[in-house]
């Protein structure tokens, strides 16, 4: 079962906020939020295909995902996603009705909590997704 990367960020912002309850010195300041690409545009999460719903649930639990390749990291060759290291970006396949492959719909997830994005047309755009509307 694959972990996905943003339950490592909320893990070290847990330890962070205990450490400031506690009253002892924190010994690193959380990571900023990263910036966001011109390019990236948004979108709300009720907007969203069920589809997507569908991914982001597995995504949270953690899967099982329908497709083998659900999970892996996202290269960013196309550089619309802001510059991050290497395995930063995962991506999840979203299912596309009708389609006899994966199709072009994904979310891909940052380390960052609630860091996704969504394309429909795979890598060419991707739009951030607004959990708050």
């Amino acid at each position: 079962m694959r972990i996905p990367p943003r339950f490592a960020a909320l893990a070290a912002a847990a330890a962070f906020a205990a450490t400031l309850l506690t009253g002892q010195a924190a010994t690193a300041a959380p990571a900023p939020a990263p910036a966001v690409v011109a390019s990236v545009g948004s979108v709300c999460y009720t907007a969203l295909p069920d589809e997507a719903y569908d991914t982001l649930e597995l995504i949270d639990q953690g899967g099982p995902f329908p497709y083998s390749q659900d999970g892996i990291v996202f290269q960013n060759r196309e550089q619309v996603l802001p510059a991050r290291t290497t395995g930063y970006y995962h991506e999840y396949t979203v299912i596309t009705p009708g389609s006899p492959t994966r199709g072009a719909r994904r979310i891909v997830t940052g380390q960052q909590y609630q860091e996704d994005y969504y394309t429909a047309d795979h890598y060419a755009t991707f739009r951030r997704i607004n959990f708050g509307c």
